[in-house]
């Protein structure tokens, strides 16, 4: 048996690897940044080949870290930012544009006219989503129609489509394998999640070829083989990529919500809270969206999963956009400085709201202001802010589940602040469960991987791995959780429809 599985971890600002061991412990890692681009309001987008590049620089770079060799890899599992959507040549590999991000809202009007000519019932029938911007079928259509002959190579079945899981699978086996696993195919909003196949009158609507799209395959399985030649990955040629997921149902994998009802929340670039379905596809009343959790030994089981666009990329804000912090700690410091946010709410509807408002108009907002108003108040308004977002979807979620939920667990980049944990405890009245390995996105696309391969023998192995690093219990009184839950509606409701 060898040593370890290697997890990529494609990010939305960052690319990560990490190697894995049986006990899931983190035995080394490293991770790169790459730019933003903000060419319009509203417009985000990446560089396809400095996500590649960072991606294969941050593998080199952790394996070096660890002192591991190729030899101690049984395997390699791939997790990503979801829905962010690239088109490029299948002969050159070459992206015809930019990879178009999953918080853009440049589609906005290809999904109003969407909703006009009635799709909107279907689309949530057959994919479990919403229409809207965010998900990847608009973007595909939106390159078709404004690259310059796009359109016409597609039909002439010389381009590809793949969120980023696809575009390094294809790069990673030398253009071999054209794939996808369930749980990314399902947030293209192109997909039917319960034939588990690509929706050929959807396609149709938006006038985008079969021939692009890549074939969906089960979660843990057969994604090809590291080709031989990559240039700087030479010795990994031969070694098998068997485990994909997008980045929340990974997460929710990594944290072992086996069990129909369990639920954990991801505090990343944004927040995505994931409730473990079974192996029934349910539909919300309140503005969530359905999901393929996973596909696993023959079967599929789902998720309900609400988004919220801004969770962690506020505190980047913070230290980028306003420069009242130097480093993405030091938010904590300063919140913890003051007893709360001095009346001051923020609603960081920088690309609009996602779940349960789904307002492709809304902008960030901030009200309560003073003039004894401090950087201090800002910066705990902004951690408040993502504790209420967050409490926006459990509030929805379960009123679609019709129980309270008991506990969650938390993970992702902001889960490790303290102060954030405990707010989000106080506004939810539940227990907030923190494990000692928050990485837990990337240790998903691991445990998929090392399934396949015998490295896990199933997932009673796996959940035996998951240990509690902290507990954190609600401390406030419901009398003043609803009062302040209050202030954050009236707040949301100033940000509302404003680009209109």
């Amino acid at each position: 048996m060898k040593d370890f599985v290697l997890a990529l971890d494609q990010g939305t600002t960052s690319s990560r690897a990490i190697l894995f061991d049986r006990a899931g412990g983190i035995h080394g890692q490293a991770q790169l940044e790459f730019k933003q681009y903000y060419p319009h309001d509203g417009w985000v987008e990446h560089d396809p080949m400095e996500i590649l590049r960072s991606q294969k620089l941050a593998i080199t770079a952790a394996m070096e870290s660890a002192e591991v060799g190729s030899s101690s890899i049984a395997a390699i599992g791939i997790t990503n930012q979801r829905e962010t959507t690239i088109v490029w040549d299948k002969t050159t590999g070459q992206p015809v544009y930019n990879a178009i991000v999953w918080q853009c809202r440049r589609t906005a009007d290809i999904c109003e006219k969407m909703i006009a000519d009635g799709m909107s019932d279907y689309i949530t029938e057959h994919t479990g989503l919403l229409i809207d911007a965010y998900f990847s079928a608009t973007k595909v259509k939106w390159i078709l129609d404004n690259v310059a002959g796009a359109r016409e190579c597609a039909e002439r079945g010389e381009l590809l489509f793949g969120t980023i899981d696809t575009w390094l699978i294809w790069w990673l086996t030398g253009g071999k394998v054209h794939a996808t696993d369930y749980s990314n195919a399902s947030r293209t909003m192109m997909f039917d999640i319960d034939k588990l196949c690509w929706d050929e009158r959807i396609l149709k609507k938006l006038g985008i070829p079969a021939s692009m799209l890549p074939e969906a395959r089960e979660s843990s399985g057969d994604f090809g083989v590291v080709a031989a030649g990559i240039p700087g990955l030479e010795s990994l040629a031969g070694i098998p990529i068997s485990g994909v997921a997008g980045d929340q149902q990974a997460a929710l994998f990594g944290q072992a919500c086996f069990s129909k009802g369990q639920a954990k929340n991801t505090y990343g670039t944004g927040c995505f809270l994931m409730m473990n379905t079974g192996e029934t596809s349910m539909r919300s009343r309140n503005g969530l969206v359905s999901t393929v959790a996973w596909g696993l030994n023959g079967h599929a089981e789902y998720a309900l999963e609400g988004s919220v666009f801004n969770g962690g990329s506020v505190i980047k804000w913070l230290r980028d956009g306003l420069g009242l912090i130097k480093s993405a700690p030091e938010v904590n410091i300063l919140a913890e400085s003051v007893k709360d946010s001095g009346g001051v709410l923020l609603v960081p509807a920088f690309t609009g709201l996602g779940a349960p408002y789904w307002d492709m108009y809304a902008r960030g907002t901030m009200v309560g202001i003073t003039r004894g108003t401090t950087s201090a108040h800002i910066a705990r308004a902004v951690l408040d802010s993502i504790a209420y977002q967050v409490t926006d979807l459990i509030k929805a979620m379960e009123d679609d589940v019709g129980f309270r939920l008991s506990e969650l667990r938390v993970d992702g980049g902001a889960s490790v602040s303290n102060i954030l944990m405990q707010i989000q405890s106080d506004m939810l009245g539940v227990s907030i469960n923190r494990p000692e390995v928050v990485e837990t996105t990337a240790l998903g696309a691991a445990y998929l991987a090392g399934l396949a391969v015998g490295y896990w023998r199933d997932i009673d192995d796996i959940e035996q791995n998951r240990k509690v690093e902290r507990l954190f219990t609600p401390k406030m009184s419901e009398a003043e959780r609803a009062a302040h839950y209050a202030e954050w509606q009236r707040a949301v409701e100033r940000s509302r429809s404003w680009a209109k």
